[in-house]
């Protein structure tokens, strides 16, 4: 298959296999809960009522005071207890096979180019780091918001000018990953990062 570069003639030959897969919603939903579980923390916890401080005597005896019968002042059931099924520090990470993650990337960027999300072009530089040079560009190209763009080199003139637009993404080839592509309402990649996607993806 070809992908016509923007602003110019000349077209990319890009694998079927790699950009032109079908749409596999199932193991997308799965690559994309995985990677987001990945990401948690899962520094979170609780005391039970053997780890709260205090409640080591009994609150009263046991009969004729008209109350409840109590052991401790830290039961769950009081203010400032324990908690009955305390949260522990715990991994969310979830196994996914290479194979299967490089599949649903490949299929993610397939139905970009299916739904014209996705454009190529040449070259993507930067003659001044100036964030108003860089929305002057973006306008010419006819690219809205929430913009990823992939490329060899996000040093220099392009990342100073595009740190200051919240809804553009500067991201290398082997630094995208399915959440971002999923959410990018455009994708702009250079020529020369679709080859090196290629070559990660075959």
């Amino acid at each position: 298959m070809e992908l016509q570069l923007i602003n110019s003639d000349k077209k990319v030959k890009l694998p079927a296999g790699v950009f032109d897969r079908e749409f596999k919603e199932s193991l997308i939903h799965q690559v994309v809960t995985a990677y987001l579980a990945a990401k948690r923390s899962g520094t979170h916890q609780q005391k039970t009522r053997s780890e709260v401080s205090g409640g080591g005597i009994k609150p009263w005896r046991q009969k004729g005071t008209g109350r409840a019968r109590a052991g401790t002042i830290r039961s769950p059931l009081w203010r400032k207890g324990g908690v009955i099924f305390a949260a522990r520090p715990r991994d969310y990470s979830q196994k996914v096979n290479k194979k299967a993650y490089r599949t649903a990337m490949s299929s993610i960027l397939s139905e970009l180019i299916r739904q014209d999300r996705l454009v190529a072009i040449d070259k993507f530089e930067l003659e001044t780091a100036k964030t108003k040079s860089l929305l002057k560009m973006l306008n010419d190209l006819n690219l809205g918001q929430d913009l990823l763009i992939i490329t060899d080199s996000v040093e220099g003139n392009l990342e100073l000018a595009a740190r200051n637009l919240p809804y553009v993404d500067l991201r290398k080839p082997l630094d995208i990953d399915p959440v971002v592509l999923v959410n990018a309402e455009k994708v702009l990649v250079t020529k020369d990062a679709l080859k090196r996607i290629e070559e990660w993806l075959e």
